[in-house]
């Protein structure tokens, strides 16, 4: 098995704190510098699973700077600078408490409460008739926010972000005309390589200054769903699924083996093939987003790579 890279326990020059997230960890520097390494580590539920994926850090770090420098001329965004394939350096910025989740499809979360009967998500209305990976005939905007217990998602309108002063009405706007501006780039991305930019989400933070930047990943598999557009129009006229390319598999694996995050559920094993097709799986994402081949780095001593690498950064600034 390739090694993989599942913790972090750096020390940098002027560090003042880390932030360990699901699949990320962020080092806090002095002079509003951020750090965030991107680890192996997969997650699906809210839950981490016990095995890493291979080069699964390397792929999501380098499809999210590609896809900040592709749009960073429409967004101003957190990075700086990516020393090491699995690292990306930026500004510190203060987050908003919502995630912008733009939907050009009826897909996901959204198809499940369509199905459940509900016409309305976050506030805005869904028209009848639709089935699911119908195209809404203009992108939806359906903002959600952080339950106050666990890592949950909950959904959340425009009028009570605003009514509730989570964000102000002045900058709520900005985050809309930014979040349809990046999902509109980001369909051009995607059909430029033959695929369809389903939904995705957003997150933004201000920066000392108080300018609103783009913040964290962006077009990820982890982030956001494509499907092939080859044939989706056929898929969709028969009633089948749509071939979906984010990490939908990898949650489908799961459930066909029990296993959804609920409580007393036990995440299944992973065996060595299995691991070593995710990695397969994440690799072939990286080349159908970005159009380009994989190139896999050094993964032997993957942290002291790391490590050198941020210093000889942080040293030449």
């Amino acid at each position: 098995m390739a090694e993989t890279i599942m913790t972090t326990d750096f020390s940098f020059p002027d560090q003042l704190s880390v932030y360990k997230g699901k699949v990320r960890e962020v080092y806090h520097l002095k002079n509003d510098m951020l750090i965030m390494i991107a680890t192996d580590r997969l997650s699906a539920f809210d839950v981490v699973m016990p095995r890493g994926i291979p080069y699964k850090g390397q792929i999501l770090n380098q499809i999210a700077t590609k896809m900040m420098s592709a749009t960073s001329d429409i967004v101003p965004n957190w990075l700086v600078a990516a020393p090491d394939p699995n690292v990306a350096i930026g500004q510190a910025c203060e987050p908003f408490k919502v995630e912008m989740v733009i939907r050009g499809y009826l897909s996901g979360h959204a198809a499940r409460e369509y199905k459940a009967g509900k016409r309305t998500l976050c506030g805005v209305a869904m028209p009848d008739g639709m089935i699911e990976n119908d195209k809404f005939e203009e992108p939806i905007i359906t903002p959600a926010t952080k339950a106050e217990e666990g890592n949950h998602d909950e959904d959340i309108s425009r009028e009570d972000i605003i009514k509730r002063g989570i964000v102000s009405e002045k900058d709520y706007i900005v985050l809309e005309n930014y979040t349809r501006a990046l999902f509109k780039r980001g369909t051009e991305i995607a059909k430029k390589r033959g695929l369809l930019l389903v939904d995705t989400k957003y997150e933004f933070g201000k920066n000392r200054e108080g300018e609103i930047l783009l913040i964290d990943e962006i077009h990820t598999p982890d982030s956001s769903r494509y499907f092939y557009a080859e044939d989706y129009e056929e898929r969709q006229s028969r009633g089948e699924g749509q071939k979906q390319l984010s990490k939908e598999f990898v949650r489908q694996w799961l459930i066909s083996n029990g296993f959804q995050g609920l409580e007393g559920q036990t995440v299944p094993e992973m065996s060595d093939d299995y691991i070593n097709e995710v990695s397969e799986r994440y690799i072939e994402l990286y080349q159908s987003i970005t159009g380009e081949p994989f190139k896999g780095a050094e993964i032997t001593n993957i942290q002291e790579r790391i490590e050198k690498n941020i210093l000889n950064y942080l040293q030449s600034t």
